[in-house]
C-alpha cells in the first residue's frame, strides 16, 4: 500500500506541473484531470475509498466538464477551430493516457488487497458529519467560490446582443 501511495502521490505532481506550465488550456484540463484521479487514488492507497469516489465523480467529472465548457466559451471563433485541431493531435493524449494507465494498473493492484487486509474505511455517514459538522463554514464558503466562479464565467463568455 505504501508504494501504491507514493506512485499516486509522483503522478500527482508530475500532471500538476503539467497544468502549472501547459502551454495550452486544453493540455492543461487534461492533466488537471489525471491530477484529480491521482489524488483519489492516494484517498484509495489510504484506505479512505468514498472520498476517493467523491473526488471522481465531484472533480474530475462534474466540475472537470464544467471547465471544458467554459473553455469552449471563451474560444470562439473560425481561427480557434484551426487551433483546436492541432491541440487534440494525439501526442496531445500522450502524457495524460499513460499517466492514466499507470492509475488504472495502480488501482486495481490495490483494491483486492486492502479489501483483503480488512483496512477500516471511511463510510459516507463519516464524511458528512465531519464535513457539515466542524467544517461546514468551509463547505459553504467552496459551494459560494463555485458559483462566483461559473457566473463569472457566462459574464466573460457571454455576447452583447447586435441592433
Amino acid at each position: 500500500m505504501e508504494i501504491a501511495f507514493y506512485t499516486a502521490a509522483a503522478v500527482a505532481v508530475i500532471a500538476t506541473l503539467g497544468v502549472v506550465i501547459g502551454k495550452n488550456p486544453v493540455h492543461a484540463l487534461l492533466c488537471l484531470v489525471v491530477s484529480l484521479l491521482a489524488v483519489a487514488m492516494v484517498f484509495f492507497s489510504l484506505g479512505a475509498p468514498f472520498a476517493g469516489i467523491l473526488e471522481m465523480i465531484v472533480y474530475a467529472g462534474a466540475i472537470m466538464v464544467l471547465f471544458v465548457f467554459v473553455v469552449m466559451m471563451l474560444n470562439l471563433g473560425e481561427e480557434t477551430v484551426a487551433q483546436e485541431k492541432q491541440w487534440l493531435k494525439p501526442g496531445a493524449w500522450a502524457m495524460p493516457a499513460l499517466l492514466s494507465a499507470v492509475l488504472l494498473v495502480q488501482w486495481l493492484l490495490v483494491l483486492p488487497e486492502s479489501a483483503a487486509a480488512g483496512a477500516q474505511t471511511v463510510d459516507a455517514r463519516q464524511v458528512g458529519i465531519t464535513l457539515y459538522g466542524p467544517y461546514v463554514l468551509i463547505v459553504e464558503l467552496v459551494s459560494m467560490l463555485l458559483l462566483a466562479a461559473m457566473v463569472t464565467a457566462w459574464h466573460i463568455g457571454r455576447r452583447e446582443p447586435t441592433e
